[in-house]
């Protein structure tokens, strides 16, 4: 396929391989499979699209440590994060992954084959040397925890032979591969294009970045937003997409176009930047914006950035005549109240007054309802962040009760279930653990590994309420601290997790049970029973703690009522 005006040689893997498709879909039948993860199928679409040339396939071994140590494959060739495909010991050996043998890729959400692989090697990769290299080596850098914590033990390098493109159901007329870009941009008519990345909303000072580095380079404007995997807690790509659509109609007529990237990012920074100018000279863009802490993640724990704020732009700037993609450095932007207008903060003179929000303070501005000023973003932006952020008392959560049989947990569950349903304005969920065990869990007994299961699948089902908007009430016995760390991670993807100790001690639950459930358990007749033959671990940071051996139920529920009151989620409009 000639490669148009825009951008490099292209690897076009679904063009080049398309008149075999037939020939290759029926081997891939045959041929055992590596079904891949979601971070691998947004890496093998920009591979098979030639978003990655000038990769064909993933990174063997050679190629690898070119890539980690230099910067550069194998070749030569300028190329700065590892693609790669990782597989367990168990996955090679059930597959059969060896030099030269052909495996099927395919894809873990339709099990549709979407590629073939000639595997050059299985090799174990040095990760601590990719951490340190690639992502600077702070363990809490989320691709770094990404590497020791999901990545698996070995890679498989190897090129691959496109069979088909991935499904996607979403902003189709949005999806542009790199040479459908090209041709676009040919059709307008557009000689100078200046790629835009972001995988956050879009802003006036956005709109005024990418107008004025378009006017000062006379050329037009790509917005090229990720909507693969970013970083987690950033808002999802629907909404965003939504928000580029609102904001596309205020650039002069005919400037500015929409593209979505597949793309999944690792968050790193300088060498992250280079691998995003890569991608765009691939779409045809000629020109390309390095920000403020291009691709950063922002500040660790303690409170330190992991990368320098203009470490990105240098590292583009060092590779641009090679690249073949002009850089726009730019810095922030910030708004002069008294000219109505944006400026780069380094040009603003000093004692001119300025106007700045937060993505912190936007958020908390959403969360409360107050007004986001018309001079930082404009209303029909606003309106659909409004629409996806409801106001905190809009706002799902869940309230999750631990303690001991009998503790009073459940008395308190449904106590709070009646008050919340009593005061209306979100549905209101109960899940007691026994009726959850009855309903869901009915298979499951009380070993650690069952408990952990039970535990997870109430997580689960809060998680859907919560992020549905509901008020969810859990009342498990939940003994494990590791169990209920997880379901609070669970559940605040979407909403606020409040755990309750109900800390009633064992003898009170026991001396008032008129069950004889202890009674039972000291006999020996339940076996696995916490607080008899099996631990109760305290939990270590509960965000209440009641206790209806030296209080009561209403009381209880009185402090619960508080706490969601004090968090804004109860507040009337």
């Amino acid at each position: 396929m000639a490669n148009p005006p825009h951008g490099g040689e292209l690897k076009d893997l679904i063009a080049r391989d398309a008149p075999r498709r037939k020939e290759l879909y029926d081997e891939a039948e045959k041929l055992p499979a590596i079904v891949l993860s979601e971070r691998q199928l947004c890496d093998l679409e920009l591979i098979l699209s030639g978003g990655f040339s000038p990769l064909e396939g993933f990174l063997n071994q050679k190629d690898y440590e070119g890539v980690v140590n230099d910067v550069r494959l194998a070749d030569g060739n300028l190329f700065s994060i590892p693609i790669t495909l990782d597989v367990t010991k168990e996955t090679i050996d059930e597959v059969g992954i060896k030099p030269s043998a052909r495996i099927a890729l395919r894809d873990f959400r339709d099990d549709r084959n979407l590629a073939i692989i000639t595997v050059d090697d299985v090799y174990q990769p040095d990760k601590n040397k990719e951490a340190k290299e690639v992502f600077g080596g702070d363990p809490e850098h989320p691709a770094v925890k990404y590497l020791f914590e999901q990545a698996q033990e070995y890679y498989v390098g190897g090129k691959v032979e496109a069979i088909d493109r991935l499904n996607h159901y979403d902003y189709v007329g949005l999806r542009y591969t790199p040479a459908e870009l090209r041709l676009h941009f040919d059709k307008l008519g557009w000689s100078k294009v200046v790629a835009f990345q972001t995988r956050n909303p879009m802003h006036r000072a956005h709109r005024e970045l990418t107008v004025r580095a378009a006017r000062a380079r006379q050329a037009n404007v790509l917005i090229h937003p990720v909507v693969g995997l970013t970083k987690p807690g950033d808002i999802d790509h629907f909404t965003r997409v939504r928000v580029y659509q609102a904001l596309l109609p205020r650039y002069p007529n005919g400037m500015a176009v929409l593209g979505l990237l597949p793309l999944a990012m690792r968050m790193g920074g300088p060498r992250e930047a280079i691998w995003h100018a890569i991608i765009r000279k691939n779409h045809g863009a000629t020109h390309f914006i390095v920000g403020r802490d291009h691709a950063g993640p922002g500040k660790n724990s303690k409170g330190v950035d992991f990368y320098g704020p203009y470490e990105a732009q240098d590292a583009v700037e060092k590779y641009r005549d090679e690249l073949g993609i002009e850089v726009v450095p730019f810095q922030q932007m910030t708004y002069l109240p008294d000219s109505d207008e944006y400026k780069p903060k380094d040009e603003v003179e000093q004692g001119i007054r300025t106007l700045d929000i937060s993505g912190t303070e936007l958020r908390k501005r959403l969360r409360t309802g107050q007004e986001i000023p018309e001079w930082f973003s404009y209303p029909e932006v606003v309106k659909v962040l409004r629409e996806s952020h409801p106001p905190r008392n809009q706002q799902g959560f869940t309230v999750f009760l631990t303690g001991y049989q009998n503790s009073g947990k459940d008395a308190i569950a449904r106590a709070l279930n009646v008050t919340l349903n009593q005061q209306g304005g979100r549905s209101v969920s109960l899940l007691l653990g026994d009726t959850v065990r009855h309903e869901l869990s009915s298979e499951l007994g009380f070993s650690r590994e069952d408990r952990d299961k039970h535990i997870a699948r109430i997580a689960f089902v809060a998680s859907e309420l919560t992020k549905a908007g509901a008020a969810v009430i859990a009342a498990p016995i939940a003994p494990f601290e590791q169990s209920r760390n997880a379901a609070r991670s669970l559940v605040e993807k979407y909403g606020t997790f409040f755990l309750v100790h109900v800390a009633t001690p064992l003898e009170y639950a026991e001396k008032t049970d008129k069950r004889g459930i202890y009674a039972k358990a000291r006999k020996g007749e339940i076996k696995g029973f916490t607080g008899v033959d099996d631990p109760y671990e305290v939990p270590v940071k509960a965000d209440l703690t009641v206790d209806v051996a030296s209080s009561n139920v209403r009381t209880a529920v009185h402090q619960i009522v508080l706490l969601l009151e004090a968090s804004g989620l109860l507040s009337q409009l």
